[in-house]
């Protein structure tokens, strides 16, 4: 599995961004697929996640209700949209495929870890 995440890049606070997740490998289609984010001397933070065909999700508390995220089976793509960005959501963006199914918020869940694409909000 070899997953890389792009489209991140800079935006005024209230902005939307859209993230994307792609897999080149194609082996995460029946895995469910996290986003995480980890800011300058800070730990990872969970963001969200997907099941493997998309019908359960889950997100972190900092962004519910702001990130949605979805996929495109037949596209091999998992997508993050962001909206109404903070300067706290200033982070590098990774995306994993999880080691079964579900939509999972624990790290420990996932097996394969992409590049990351940098997110900068302005204030």
């Amino acid at each position: 599995v070899q997953l890389q995440a792009f489209g991140g890049g800079l935006v005024q606070a209230g902005g939307s961004l859209r993230l994307s997740c792609t897999d080149s490998r194609r082996t995460s289609s029946n895995n469910g697929v996290g986003w995480f984010r980890q800011a300058p001397g800070k730990e990872r933070e969970f963001v969200a996640a997907i099941s493997w065909n998309g019908g359960d999700t889950n997100y972190g508390d900092s962004v519910k209700g702001r990130f949605t995220v979805s996929r495109d089976r037949a596209r091999n793509m998992v997508y993050l949209q962001m909206s109404s960005l903070k300067p706290e959501d200033t982070a590098v963006y990774s995306c994993a495929a999880a080691r079964g199914g579900g939509a999972y918020a624990s790290p420990a869940s996932y097996r394969y870890w992409g590049l990351g694409t940098l997110v900068t909000v302005s204030s």
